[in-house]
């Protein structure tokens, strides 16, 4: 289908669909905790069949074109991934997010490759706001929503039981408009 280069460290963005279920749930091994302190991603993804089965229920959600999953690969080796967690095409909004494993952080990945499908959503399917959600906790997933230049549109005061806990859930955005004038200045 695609690879789309993220830059010169090796690191790209293809799609992950089911047929990369033995390589999920190996990516998945590998940073299954480290995922797991903010979002259950992937927590039903124990075995082969259930981690085709997590990447055919994000198959089944592009092709109704409510969401869809997008792996983040380093040196050909598949290390987190990217989300349309909500799509809503006729409403103009949609929710993104992401996990990685730890090896891959600090790297940039997620900003470089939440710009393509930002750029894409706006671009392309006429979205106009993009939303990001993190546990006030997850404070790497903040500087990324800090890095793409959304705005903080509020907190969701102990909305979310986690592992036990009520989490605080920050949700931040960016409008298109607002978006395409950071881009432009950015190409100058």
């Amino acid at each position: 289908m695609y690879a789309i280069s993220l830059g010169d460290d090796g690191a790209e963005l293809r799609p992950l669909e089911p047929w990369h279920a033995e390589e999920f749930l190996a990516h998945l091994d590998r940073g299954r905790e480290f995922v797991n302190q903010h979002i259950p991603f992937g927590t039903n993804a124990t075995d082969v069949a259930s981690a085709r089965a997590v990447l055919t229920s994000y198959a089944d959600k592009r092709a109704a074109d409510t969401g869809s999953l997008h792996g983040l690969w380093l040196d050909g080796k598949l290390v987190g991934g990217l989300l349309f967690r909500i799509f809503d095409a006729a409403g103009g909004n949609c929710e993104v997010g992401c996990w990685l494993e730890p090896a891959a952080t600090g790297r940039g990945l997620v900003t470089r490759g939440m710009r393509v499908l930002i750029d894409w959503a706006i671009d392309e399917r006429g979205i106009h706001r993009v939303e990001w959600r993190a546990s006030s906790a997850n404070l790497p997933s903040i500087k990324v929503a800090r890095r793409l230049g959304m705005s903080r549109d509020g907190v969701l005061r102990r909305n979310h039981l986690y592992r036990g806990v009520r989490q605080d859930t920050e949700v931040w955005s960016v409008l298109a408009p607002e978006w395409r004038a950071a881009r432009a200045c950015d190409d100058h």
